[in-house]
């Protein structure tokens, strides 16, 4: 049994926050493939004390997509804690602080990533919003700011002292962005630095990588981002593999095109038609990944200009499949594009 503060949890793989990716509707999709917890997008804590109308957009949520928690980001204590009560009474699960984000942007400002290079500020902000509320406060990083700032052990030490109840690990530096190799070891050397849950995060995009994370490092739990794009069905194979050692087989075909489509249904429903057929756009190489005529099929899609376009699009390229004649390739192989 995982415990963050006093929610208890029978399963191990978390949906990771992601800018532009893990909006209400796709978390919907992962929350029903079994995700143990889901996060909004990183939502900045001055547009929340304005009553901005876009960050708002960000934090709204179903109930379907509980265990949720509402990520924040910013440099004051002060408007820190504002936004946290102000989330508070939105009703999430837990919050959590971003102190992750590499892009230039946000690091400019203080926030982020950055806050790793200046560990006072830190503590004074994750202190500021653990004390603003009663909901469990947890912490998304990575290892440091570059190789040589980095020390996650003495950083994780620190947010176990401000009241965080667990961190998750983002296994690279500031410095390398998502280029490289996520060092997996660094996860394990905080896991033995603190007392609280360790979430690994970094370089899963199959089952396996799950099961080789938990064992290497003693993490507590994996927390999947990328490799979840246009396929929430990570999360349910992940944890059927995790129970039994056996991977079940992906989902076909007609399968990814129709939930592709539910996934479009849950996007119109938020943003209407438009912005749904262009921020879909994103998810969409992994549903249709390895399948004929996939990339034909995506040039189609990028000139639809609504929902009921790109829905006519799938749906026709679901039935050419059905009257296709059998592939000539392999079993197990994927069709070539």
């Amino acid at each position: 049994m995982l415990k963050i503060g006093p929610l208890e949890f029978n399963t191990r793989v978390f949906l990771a926050p992601l800018c532009g990716i893990t909006d209400s509707a796709f978390r919907r999709l992962c929350r029903r493939e079994g995700a143990t917890v889901t996060y909004s997008e990183m939502t900045v804590s001055d547009g929340i004390i304005r009553n901005n109308l876009n960050t708002s957009r960000l934090m709204r949520f179903t109930e379907q997509e509980r265990p949720y928690g509402i990520q924040l980001c910013g440099s004051d204590p002060e408007v820190m804690a504002r936004a946290t009560r102000m989330v508070t009474d939105l009703g999430p699960d837990l919050i959590d602080i971003n102190l992750g984000c590499p892009v230039r942007k946000v690091t400019d400002r203080k926030a982020g990533s950055a806050l790793l290079a200046e560990p006072d500020r830190m503590a004074g902000i994750v202190s500021a919003v653990v004390q603003a509320t009663h909901l469990p406060v947890t912490v998304k990083m990575r290892i440091g700011w570059d190789d040589k700032t980095k020390a996650p052990g003495d950083t994780a030490r620190r947010l176990e002292d401000c009241g965080v109840k667990s961190i998750a690990l983002h296994a690279r530096t500031r410095a390398q962005g998502f280029a490289g190799r996520a060092d997996w070891d660094v996860i394990g050397e905080v896991k033995q630095a603190v007392s609280i849950p360790v979430i690994g995060n970094g370089d899963v995009i199959q089952p396996e990588e799950s099961r080789r994370m938990l064992d290497q490092t003693g993490c507590d739990a994996v927390m999947i981002g990328r490799g979840s794009m246009g396929n929430p069905w990570i999360f349910s194979r992940t944890l059927a593999y995790l129970e039994t050692g056996e991977v079940p087989a992906p989902p076909d075909v007609f399968t990814r095109i129709e939930t592709a489509l539910l996934h479009l249904e849950y996007m119109v429903e938020d943003k209407g038609s438009e912005v749904a057929a262009r921020e879909i756009r994103k998810h969409l190489p992994g549903y249709l990944k390895g399948e004929r005529d996939a990339h034909r099929v995506r040039n189609e899609i990028h000139q639809t200009k609504n929902a009921e376009e790109m829905r006519d699009v799938l749906l026709r390229y679901a039935d050419e499949l059905r009257a296709a004649p059998p592939s000539m390739e392999r079993p197990g192989e994927p069709a070539t594009t």
